[in-house]
């Protein structure tokens, strides 16, 4: 299955659960990055940094946060940080694992940020 296609439960910007697939987002460009744990202290600081700067990323791209913790969770995070973007719940590490097959040397991804163009294709990885 190619990562595009791969479903995660998500909540989206105001807090409302929904499914969501990269492929749902095809014409825009994404900024998809891998953290490792909603609320500690650097994944925390990673969140509101993407908070802060959302209305400017946003010209140019969405940002879609990725970790393992579970909807729930994602509430929770969301809300204590007022954070204004898509998260999604990788349990199994799904998606995770599929986008380290489309880097080069397969690193173990901890904490990445993947930038995908209009078509989904991975054109930067940090």
């Amino acid at each position: 299955m190619h990562y595009l296609d791969i479903e995660l439960k998500g909540i989206n910007e105001n807090g409302e659960e929904q499914n969501y697939k990269l492929s749902d987002f095809k014409g825009k460009n994404l900024i998809v990055y891998f953290y490792p744990e909603d609320d500690s202290p650097v994944c925390t600081q990673e969140a509101n940094d993407f908070k802060e700067k959302l209305e400017e990323i946003k010209k140019y791209a969405e940002v879609i946060g990725i970790s393992r913790n579970n909807i729930e969770e994602h509430v929770e995070f969301k809300n204590k940080h007022k954070l204004n973007f898509k998260l999604l719940s990788d349990i199994e590490d799904k998606l995770k694992h599929a986008f380290s097959e489309h880097i080069e040397h397969n690193p173990e991804i901890h904490r990445s940020t993947f930038i995908l163009d209009k078509d989904g294709k991975i054109v930067k990885y940090l």
